[in-house]
Protein backbone atom coordinates (compact mmCIF):
# COMPACT_ATOMS: atom_id res chain seq x y z
CA UNK A 1 0.00 0.00 0.00
CA UNK A 2 2.55 2.54 1.09
CA UNK A 3 5.53 0.58 2.82
CA UNK A 4 8.38 2.49 3.86
CA UNK A 5 8.30 4.71 1.28
CA UNK A 6 7.72 8.60 1.28
CA UNK A 7 7.16 12.04 0.16
CA UNK A 8 10.08 12.04 -2.08
CA UNK A 9 8.76 8.92 -4.29
CA UNK A 10 5.46 10.87 -5.17
CA UNK A 11 2.16 12.06 -4.38
CA UNK A 12 0.49 8.55 -5.32
CA UNK A 13 1.91 7.23 -2.15
CA UNK A 14 -0.75 7.59 0.64
CA UNK A 15 0.93 8.81 3.38
CA UNK A 16 -1.80 10.06 6.38
CA UNK A 17 -4.92 8.02 7.59
CA UNK A 18 -7.36 9.50 5.41
CA UNK A 19 -5.07 8.97 2.30
CA UNK A 20 -4.50 5.30 3.28
CA UNK A 21 -8.43 4.54 3.44
CA UNK A 22 -9.01 6.49 0.16
CA UNK A 23 -6.24 3.93 -1.65
CA UNK A 24 -7.18 0.95 0.76
CA UNK A 25 -11.02 1.51 -0.72
CA UNK A 26 -9.69 1.95 -4.22
CA UNK A 27 -7.95 -1.53 -3.67
CA UNK A 28 -10.20 -3.32 -2.52
CA UNK A 29 -12.69 -2.34 -5.19
CA UNK A 30 -10.31 -3.31 -8.18
CA UNK A 31 -10.16 -6.59 -6.34
CA UNK A 32 -7.53 -6.70 -3.22
CA UNK A 33 -8.85 -9.47 -0.73
CA UNK A 34 -6.38 -8.52 2.30
CA UNK A 35 -4.46 -5.23 2.73
CA UNK A 36 -0.91 -4.64 4.21
CA UNK A 37 -0.50 -0.98 5.32
CA UNK A 38 2.34 1.15 7.04
CA UNK A 39 0.86 3.99 9.53
CA UNK A 40 2.80 6.85 9.42
CA UNK A 41 3.94 9.64 12.00
CA UNK A 42 2.54 13.15 10.78
CA UNK A 43 6.41 13.73 8.89
CA UNK A 44 5.71 10.30 7.37
CA UNK A 45 7.81 7.96 9.22
CA UNK A 46 6.75 4.58 9.86
CA UNK A 47 5.59 3.99 13.45
CA UNK A 48 4.34 1.34 16.02
CA UNK A 49 2.69 3.98 17.71
CA UNK A 50 -0.60 3.02 19.21
CA UNK A 51 -2.61 6.55 18.62
CA UNK A 52 -1.41 6.54 15.06
CA UNK A 53 -2.09 2.83 15.05
CA UNK A 54 -5.63 3.48 15.91
CA UNK A 55 -6.51 6.17 13.94
CA UNK A 56 -5.05 4.75 10.57
CA UNK A 57 -7.08 1.22 11.26
CA UNK A 58 -10.52 3.51 12.04
CA UNK A 59 -10.39 5.22 8.81
CA UNK A 60 -9.72 2.13 7.21
CA UNK A 61 -12.29 0.29 8.49
CA UNK A 62 -14.87 2.98 8.31
CA UNK A 63 -13.92 2.82 4.29
CA UNK A 64 -14.19 -1.04 3.90
CA UNK A 65 -17.37 -1.78 2.16
CA UNK A 66 -17.11 -5.70 3.71
CA UNK A 67 -14.83 -7.27 6.62
CA UNK A 68 -11.40 -7.50 4.55
CA UNK A 69 -8.10 -8.42 6.70
CA UNK A 70 -5.91 -5.34 7.40
CA UNK A 71 -2.02 -5.80 8.24
CA UNK A 72 0.75 -3.61 9.55
CA UNK A 73 4.53 -3.87 9.88
CA UNK A 74 6.82 -4.50 12.74
CA UNK A 75 9.87 -3.68 10.69
CA UNK A 76 13.02 -2.89 13.13
CA UNK A 77 13.03 0.31 11.09
CA UNK A 78 10.18 1.87 13.01
CA UNK A 79 11.55 0.64 16.60
CA UNK A 80 14.82 -0.56 16.84
CA UNK A 81 14.92 -1.83 20.15
CA UNK A 82 13.28 -5.63 20.28
CA UNK A 83 12.11 -5.46 23.47
CA UNK A 84 10.91 -2.10 22.74
CA UNK A 85 8.73 -3.40 19.54
CA UNK A 86 7.38 -6.07 21.66
CA UNK A 87 6.56 -3.70 24.16
CA UNK A 88 4.47 -1.26 21.82
CA UNK A 89 2.60 -4.29 20.23
CA UNK A 90 1.33 -4.63 23.95
CA UNK A 91 0.25 -1.11 24.36
CA UNK A 92 -2.03 -1.61 21.10
CA UNK A 93 -5.64 -0.87 21.87
CA UNK A 94 -6.80 -0.95 18.32
CA UNK A 95 -5.69 -4.53 16.92
CA UNK A 96 -5.05 -4.85 13.16
CA UNK A 97 -6.00 -8.83 11.81
CA UNK A 98 -2.43 -9.42 10.99
CA UNK A 99 1.25 -7.77 11.26
CA UNK A 100 4.42 -8.97 9.86
CA UNK A 101 7.31 -9.41 11.36
CA UNK A 102 10.26 -9.84 9.32
CA UNK A 103 12.37 -13.29 10.94
CA UNK A 104 15.83 -12.08 9.88
CA UNK A 105 15.71 -8.99 12.21
CA UNK A 106 17.02 -9.39 16.01
CA UNK A 107 13.75 -10.11 18.67
CA UNK A 108 11.52 -11.37 15.69
CA UNK A 109 10.66 -14.47 17.77
CA UNK A 110 9.71 -11.98 20.74
CA UNK A 111 7.50 -9.78 18.58
CA UNK A 112 5.52 -12.20 17.21
CA UNK A 113 4.58 -13.89 20.72
CA UNK A 114 3.45 -10.77 21.20
CA UNK A 115 1.64 -10.30 18.23
CA UNK A 116 0.25 -13.82 18.91
CA UNK A 117 -0.65 -13.13 22.99
CA UNK A 118 -2.48 -10.20 21.44
CA UNK A 119 -5.03 -12.47 19.06
CA UNK A 120 -3.16 -10.53 16.30
CA UNK A 121 -2.33 -13.06 13.11
CA UNK A 122 2.00 -13.07 12.20
CA UNK A 123 3.16 -12.72 9.08
CA UNK A 124 6.18 -14.20 9.02
CA UNK A 125 8.36 -11.86 6.76
CA UNK A 126 11.45 -14.17 4.84
CA UNK A 127 13.54 -11.80 3.17
CA UNK A 128 15.80 -13.42 -0.02
CA UNK A 129 19.71 -12.57 1.06
CA UNK A 130 19.25 -13.35 4.80
CA UNK A 131 19.25 -16.21 6.89
CA UNK A 132 15.86 -15.72 7.92
CA UNK A 133 14.77 -18.88 5.92
CA UNK A 134 16.86 -20.98 8.25
CA UNK A 135 15.84 -19.26 11.69
CA UNK A 136 11.91 -19.73 10.35
CA UNK A 137 12.52 -23.59 10.01
CA UNK A 138 13.91 -23.70 13.39
CA UNK A 139 11.24 -21.46 15.30
CA UNK A 140 8.69 -22.80 17.66
CA UNK A 141 6.39 -20.56 16.82
CA UNK A 142 6.64 -21.37 13.05
CA UNK A 143 3.53 -23.77 13.13
CA UNK A 144 1.58 -20.95 14.61
CA UNK A 145 1.86 -17.97 12.36
CA UNK A 146 -0.60 -17.20 9.93
CA UNK A 147 1.25 -17.27 6.65
CA UNK A 148 4.79 -16.68 5.22
CA UNK A 149 5.86 -13.70 3.21
CA UNK A 150 8.82 -14.79 1.05
CA UNK A 151 9.72 -11.32 0.24
CA UNK A 152 12.04 -11.14 -2.78
CA UNK A 153 14.36 -8.08 -2.41
CA UNK A 154 16.37 -8.73 -5.05
CA UNK A 155 15.05 -5.55 -7.65
CA UNK A 156 16.54 -7.09 -10.46
CA UNK A 157 14.19 -7.82 -13.49
CA UNK A 158 16.10 -10.62 -15.29
CA UNK A 159 17.49 -12.07 -11.70
CA UNK A 160 14.47 -11.83 -9.64
CA UNK A 161 12.68 -15.04 -10.20
CA UNK A 162 15.94 -17.27 -9.51
CA UNK A 163 16.21 -15.46 -6.51
CA UNK A 164 12.68 -16.34 -5.72
CA UNK A 165 12.58 -19.82 -6.71
CA UNK A 166 16.01 -20.57 -4.25
CA UNK A 167 13.90 -18.62 -1.56
CA UNK A 168 11.11 -20.92 -2.17
CA UNK A 169 13.44 -24.13 -2.02
CA UNK A 170 14.93 -22.68 1.27
CA UNK A 171 11.19 -22.17 2.57
CA UNK A 172 11.16 -25.64 2.35
CA UNK A 173 7.71 -26.88 3.98
CA UNK A 174 7.41 -23.28 5.95
CA UNK A 175 6.29 -25.29 8.50
CA UNK A 176 2.83 -26.32 6.44
CA UNK A 177 1.92 -22.59 6.17
CA UNK A 178 0.34 -21.08 3.32
CA UNK A 179 3.21 -19.28 1.25
CA UNK A 180 2.49 -15.39 0.01
CA UNK A 181 5.48 -14.42 -2.92
CA UNK A 182 6.23 -10.72 -4.20
CA UNK A 183 8.60 -9.11 -5.25
CA UNK A 184 10.00 -5.70 -5.27
CA UNK A 185 10.77 -2.50 -7.71
CA UNK A 186 12.56 -4.69 -10.90
CA UNK A 187 11.86 -7.83 -9.75
CA UNK A 188 8.13 -7.15 -8.71
CA UNK A 189 6.02 -8.30 -11.73
CA UNK A 190 8.97 -11.46 -12.37
CA UNK A 191 8.31 -12.21 -9.34
CA UNK A 192 4.44 -11.91 -9.18
CA UNK A 193 3.82 -13.95 -12.87
CA UNK A 194 5.93 -16.40 -10.82
CA UNK A 195 3.68 -16.63 -8.13
CA UNK A 196 0.60 -17.11 -10.81
CA UNK A 197 2.25 -20.09 -12.01
CA UNK A 198 3.05 -21.80 -8.96
CA UNK A 199 -0.56 -21.32 -8.07
CA UNK A 200 0.74 -18.98 -4.85
CA UNK A 201 -0.95 -16.16 -3.21
CA UNK A 202 0.92 -12.89 -3.76
CA UNK A 203 0.72 -8.79 -3.41
CA UNK A 204 1.37 -5.78 -5.49
CA UNK A 205 1.04 -2.09 -4.01
CA UNK A 206 2.84 0.80 -4.15
CA UNK A 207 5.54 -0.36 -1.43
CA UNK A 208 6.58 -2.93 -4.19
CA UNK A 209 6.80 -1.18 -7.36
CA UNK A 210 5.83 2.17 -8.77
CA UNK A 211 5.44 1.26 -11.73
CA UNK A 212 2.95 -0.70 -13.46
CA UNK A 213 4.10 -3.97 -16.20
CA UNK A 214 4.52 -1.57 -19.13
CA UNK A 215 6.93 0.27 -17.29
CA UNK A 216 4.23 3.43 -16.99
CA UNK A 217 4.16 5.09 -13.73
CA UNK A 218 1.07 4.08 -11.44
CA UNK A 219 -1.40 6.44 -10.74
CA UNK A 220 -2.84 4.14 -7.62
CA UNK A 221 -2.79 1.22 -5.56
CA UNK A 222 -6.11 0.39 -7.17
CA UNK A 223 -4.43 0.41 -10.53
CA UNK A 224 -1.40 -1.96 -9.58
CA UNK A 225 -4.13 -4.35 -8.08
CA UNK A 226 -6.21 -4.26 -11.10
CA UNK A 227 -3.11 -4.62 -13.43
CA UNK A 228 -1.33 -7.72 -10.90
CA UNK A 229 -4.81 -9.78 -11.18
CA UNK A 230 -4.27 -9.70 -15.17
CA UNK A 231 -1.16 -10.40 -14.80
CA UNK A 232 -1.02 -13.29 -12.20
CA UNK A 233 -4.49 -15.08 -14.06
CA UNK A 234 -2.64 -14.87 -17.14
CA UNK A 235 0.39 -16.65 -15.42
CA UNK A 236 -1.86 -18.82 -13.58
CA UNK A 237 -3.31 -20.11 -16.58
CA UNK A 238 0.38 -20.73 -18.48
CA UNK A 239 1.31 -22.87 -15.62
CA UNK A 240 4.71 -23.54 -14.26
Amino acid sequence: MNGARGAADGAVVPLTPEAMADAVAGAVAAGATDVHVHPKTPCGQDTLSPRVLAVTLEAIRARLPAPVPVGVTTGAWAEPDPDARAARVRSWEALPDHASVNWHEPGAETVAAALIERGVGVEAGVWSGTDGAERFARSPLGPRVLRVLAEVTDPGAGTAEASARALLAGLGAAHGRPVLLHGEDGGAWPVLRLAGRLGLATRVGLEDTLLLPDGRPARSNAELVGAGLAEWRTARRRGA
